[in-house]
């Protein structure tokens, strides 16, 4: 099963299973998960193939609304889910392919489309770090040779400098990003409610976007944060988590 980082206990309100995106790990979630415990469990995961969690030889979307539904299973059964990039994808699968595991689901600035970038520079970079003679963080953001600062610190998160390795199966990762960048087609409908939340300044969530969105989620609604971008829970946490927090709280419409 999947990492698992516990914050809170449980209350009568629903559980809160978050799930990470791209070269994350739950513990970038730490300080929102917290906050969000105050009055509800929140489940924060590392996915597979990313820090304290297994790692498998695949990786696509079904795998990992899988992995998401046994932590459900085994911890609590339906939940509220959030999920950014990656792990939005994973958490729309989930709710796509098992709508009984999930209560309420926001996605994190991410659409049920294939997008046509990639996130291979990223994994070259990390390759470029010289493991057995980095002597400190510093020494592998200079390796590492990006110019976004952001970008750089991000995924120096994922370095264990002590054991000489990333907390990362790059080969696994480099191998399925076709399909970490796609969405699969054949999927099925969740009827419960949705929120994207994106950030104003993200152009990964689109107009065009909207159609294939409200076909498989009907009763999704959509909200920005202003002056955020992709990364919009960490540069904007507490708009993020209140804008999370009201959907999360709002009651169910007579009739829903």
């Amino acid at each position: 099963m999947l990492n698992t980082i516990l914050h809170g206990q449980p209350t009568d309100r629903p559980t809160l299973l978050i799930a990470h995106g791209l070269f994350g790990s739950g513990r970038n979630w730490g300080v929102i998960a917290k906050r969000l415990s105050d009055k509800r469990q929140v489940i924060a995961v590392d996915m597979r193939n990313h820090a304290g969690s297994f790692w498998s030889d695949s990786h696509s979307y079904a795998d990992l609304a899988g992995d998401l539904a046994t932590v459900l299973e085994t911890f609590l059964g339906p939940a509220d889910v959030l999920g950014h990039s990656m792990g939005g994808k994973a958490a729309m699968m989930l709710a796509l392919t098992q709508p009984d595991l999930v209560r309420r689901l926001v996605v994190a600035d991410i659409a049920p489309v294939t997008y046509t970038h990639t996130q291979l520079p990223q994994i070259d970079a990390m390759r470029r770090v010289d493991l057995a003679h980095v002597r400190n963080r510093a020494e592998a953001g200079v390796q590492l040779g990006l110019e976004d600062a952001g970008v750089a610190a991000f995924l120096l998160q994922s370095l264990d400098l002590e054991a000489r390795r990333w907390r990362l199966n790059l080969d696994v990762l480099e191998r399925e990003m076709p399909g970490i960048v796609g969405f699969p087609e054949a999927v099925g409908r969740f009827d419960g409610a949705v929120m994207f939340l994106s950030g104003a300044n993200s152009h990964y969530v689109r107009p065009e976007h909207r159609a294939r969105i409200k076909e498989l989620f009907p009763r999704a609604r959509f909200a920005k944060i202003l002056d955020a971008g992709h990364w919009l829970h960490a540069e904007k946490p507490r708009e993020f988590e209140g804008a999370v927090r009201a959907f999360l709280d709002a009651p169910d419409p007579v009739g829903a």
